[in-house]
């Protein structure tokens, strides 16, 4: 699972990669203490933003591999 930012005018960005058999990878300038996620199984992930700000303004995507 893959989770994506996409602030007001700009391209996607990646926040964070998931899954079910190891710990989150985050991109640089992201961490866990910002982006929480959560993944209990294949079909299920969800991503919490704490403390959120004007900054924080974006569109938000997910991704799954379906492999």
């Amino acid at each position: 699972m893959f989770w994506y930012q996409q602030p007001p005018r700009n391209g996607l960005k990646l926040i964070v990669s998931s899954s079910t058999w190891s710990l989150n990878s985050y991109e640089d300038g992201y961490s866990e203490a910002k982006f929480e996620v959560t993944r209990q199984n294949t079909d299920y992930s969800l991503m919490t933003i704490k403390n959120v700000t004007a900054q924080d303004e974006a569109t938000y995507f997910c991704a799954a591999n379906d492999r």
